[in-house]
């Protein structure tokens, strides 16, 4: 018998070589530290006219939320039109202040200084406290309401000054990453939504036409007429402000609103907010001027909260003003400096008596993306505009009576252009790490989920779900737990620095983010964040940078 034939060898089929998924379909992008549509970065600046017109806009978004705080919490407090109208001179006055301090000396960037949102449960808290109290008139109780805030803000600025220029606040962003950035970003915009169209319905035939025409016009109409792009593009929210507005004057003086609800004639009229009549021709805001305050330590520790809460708001819009005006981003030192400096700036709002404290304004910062400028000048000129009006006061009252529901459109998309930053700094990470994933989705959710339980669950006087026998206690914890951006820092914080962090180290993009966390990391830093050259020669630079 022969012997069986080998089996013949197995053929080699060639396969076409195997591309990553989507690898064909188009260009991949790659990541990018500046975006490509600034027209002006942080130390560039347009012509004269246009500088000063952008300033104007500035003063005009920033002044919404002004309005919005003095008008819920004045009349609460027993403060007539008058009282109300000083008020609002006295907080844009501060604002002004505090955002030269932060453009000079501070963090350098593009950000408007306005009053915080973060002070309301504390401040309620003093109002609740005097709610059943015996006084001659509402005038005395709300001079009195208003000496133990300006008591309160004094205590709780140290604390901003202490974490600011110990540099405590500056070491606990160093454990922050591409991964904790996105978040804190993100809810910075998306926390606020319900200063957006909440606020607009509730005069939907005002504020929705203003929303339409502001994304018509400056996206689309500047397109259609090549001529007025420049001019579309960056005065556009102006112009729709004053179509609105004039929309709005048309209807109250038809009588459109003669029989409706009060609550619809306080937000769709233009002759509802008594701010014209009230407001003093000329008057200069001075120091004490409710008084002498008065110190509780019971609403300090409140004060305190909410300082920890504008730390945390503040650093989030630092970043997305960074990212929008051209700049690297803010070093440690930078921002120790800057919640430092804010500190310094509470202190002084405790002694001239504003209502609240400040806060970086998101809605400033959206302005930057809106019209592709960054210019560091136009918001300083912007304080000129602010320390008039403040001043000033038929005149700040004809702006300050612009009708609510105009500024909640400009809203809806001024704060979803600092959310939509905040996504950008995930091009550092990996994006395709389930771990990176987990962090920011957890970050995000919790970020948003959490605070509304909060404010859901607060009554109309100012009493959070936080019920104990220590007010001061309750406070703190409802303070902080209302805010999105502190929630997500310290959640997103949390993660990223115990889920396996040192094994993922470069999937969380700290290659990329290190040397932006010290003055000396990037040779840009010095360029964008260094002292002006004149107050050099006075403050030596190492009592800011370490």
């Amino acid at each position: 018998m022969g012997e069986n034939a080998p089996p013949p060898p197995p053929q080699v089929v060639a396969r076409p070589s195997q591309m990553p998924l989507g690898a064909a379909k188009g260009p991949i992008w790659t990541p990018t530290e500046q975006l490509h549509h600034l027209q002006y970065c942080i130390h560039s600046n347009p012509s004269w006219p246009e500088t000063f017109v952008l300033a104007f806009q500035h003063y005009i978004v920033m002044l919404g939320s002004i309005v919005i705080i003095a008008t819920s919490l004045v009349p609460r407090m027993g403060g007539d039109h008058g009282d109300k109208a000083r008020v609002i001179q006295t907080m844009l006055f501060m604002a002004a202040i505090n955002t030269l301090i932060q453009t000079l000396i501070g963090t350098r960037l593009p950000t408007v200084m306005t009053s915080s949102f973060a002070f309301t449960l504390p401040v309620m808290s003093i109002i609740n406290d005097y709610s059943d109290r015996n006084f001659r008139s509402e005038h005395e109780r709300f001079e009195t309401t208003m000496r133990t805030i300006q008591g309160s803000l004094i205590v709780a600025s140290f604390f901003n000054i202490f974490i600011g220029f110990s540099r405590a606040w500056g070491n606990f962003t160093r454990f922050f990453g591409p991964i904790v950035i996105v978040p804190v970003v993100c809810v910075v915009g998306l926390g606020l939504f319900a200063r957006g169209f909440p606020l607009l319905a509730n005069c939907v035939e005002i504020g929705l036409p203003m929303l339409i025409l502001l994304v018509i016009t400056q996206q689309y109409l500047r397109h259609a007429l090549p001529r007025a792009h420049n001019i579309l593009e960056r005065f556009a929210l102006l112009l729709c402000i004053g179509l609105a507005w004039s929309f709005a004057a048309i209807l109250t003086e038809a009588g459109a609103y003669n029989n409706a609800k009060q609550q619809t004639k306080q937000n769709c009229r233009t002759d509802r907010s008594y701010l014209i009549a009230s407001a003093p021709w000329i008057r200069f805001p001075y120091p004490f001027q409710w008084g002498k305050p008065i110190f509780r330590a019971s609403h300090v520790f409140g004060m305190m909260g909410a300082a920890i809460v504008t730390s945390a708001e503040s650093t989030g819009a630092y970043f997305a003003a960074a990212r929008l005006s051209g700049a690297t981003p803010p070093p440690a030192s930078v921002v120790s400096q800057s919640i430092g400096l804010q500190g310094a700036g509470m202190l002084l709002e405790g002694i001239f008596g504003a209502a609240v404290g400040t806060t970086a304004s998101v809605e400033n910062v959206g302005l930057l993306g809106l019209t592709h400028i960054g210019s560091r000048r136009a918001v300083q000129i912007s304080t000129a505009f602010m320390f008039f009006f403040a001043i000033f006061g038929k005149f700040g009252a004809f702006f300050a009576s612009i009708p609510l529901p105009i500024f909640a459109a400009m809203y809806c998309v001024l704060f979803g252009i600092v959310a939509a930053v905040g996504l950008t700094f995930m091009q550092f990470a990996n994006n395709n790490s389930l771990r990176n994933i987990y962090v920011l989705g957890l970050s995000l959710f919790l970020g948003i989920s959490i605070p509304q339980y909060f404010v859901s669950n607060t009554t109309p006087n100012g009493v959070g779900p936080v019920k104990t026998d220590g007010v001061w206690f309750d406070d703190i914890l409802n303070t902080i737990f209302s805010s999105s951006p502190t929630v997500a820092m310290i959640v997103g914080t949390l993660l990223d620095n115990t889920l396996d962090a040192k094994h993922s180290a470069s999937d969380r993009g700290l290659a990329w983010w290190k040397p932006f966390q010290s003055r000396k990391g990037d040779a840009r830093n010095e360029e964008f964040y260094s002292l002006p050259v004149r107050i050099r020669e006075y403050i030596p630079s190492r009592f800011f940078y370490y």
